[in-house]
C-alpha cells in the first residue's frame, strides 16, 4: 500500500497537488486543474480543505539518499 506525501520535488505551494499526482499515478498539472476548479465552485471549502491536508499530510521522505537500497560498498 503506497502512502500519501506532500512531494518534495513537484510543488508550487506545499507540495500536496504533487504528492496526490504521484499517488494517483497522474500529471500533476491535471490534479492542479481539477483543485483550481473546485476552488471557483467551492465557495472557499477545498482551500479550507487543502490547507488543512496541508498540515496533516506527511513531506516526502528524502529521495536518493540510499536509505532504502541495500549498500553495495564493502
Amino acid at each position: 500500500m503506497r502512502k500519501l506525501y506532500r512531494s518534495s520535488t513537484d510543488r508550487q505551494i506545499s507540495g500536496l497537488c504533487g504528492g496526490i499526482a504521484q499517488w494517483l499515478g497522474v500529471d500533476a498539472t491535471v490534479v492542479r486543474l481539477i483543485a483550481l476548479i473546485a476552488v471557483f465552485f467551492s465557495v472557499g471549502t477545498v482551500v479550507a480543505l487543502y490547507l488543512i491536508a496541508s498540515l496533516i499530510v506527511p513531506r516526502e521522505p528524502f529521495a536518493g539518499l540510499g536509505y532504502d537500497e541495500p549498500s553495495t560498498n564493502y
